[in-house]
């Protein structure tokens, strides 16, 4: 006799990775990073909508997370750019994929 309870959990890792990823906008930052180093305001620009004080929080956590690296280089003047870390750059072909799955299955609003 089999238990009638299937008692399924959620892998701790899927968990975890939709604890950064799923948070909003972190997956649209990381996907124009993919296509290039940007300055915040080159982010601020390509993610539209999002604003200063969302974004600035948004890289540090995407920084603590080991996704994003910020780069300062000596000016003058200083000049702060944001690049995909190796770790960041193994999810661009995991959001492209998502990106053509969610196009041909989901329904736009």
């Amino acid at each position: 006799m089999t238990d009638a309870h299937d008692a399924r959990q959620c892998d701790a890792a899927v968990s975890h990775a939709f604890s950064v990823l799923g948070k909003r906008w972190n997956g649209m930052i990381l996907d124009v990073l993919g296509q290039g180093d940007l300055s915040f305001v080159g982010i601020r620009r390509a993610v539209s909508g999002i604003s200063d004080a969302v974004l600035s929080d948004r890289l540090t956590e995407l920084s603590e997370a080991g996704l994003v690296d910020r780069r300062v280089e000596a000016g003058p003047p200083v000049a702060v750019t944001y690049a995909l870390t190796d770790a960041g750059c193994r999810l661009v072909p995991i959001l492209s994929q998502l990106g053509e799955w969610a196009e041909d299955n989901l329904t736009r609003r």
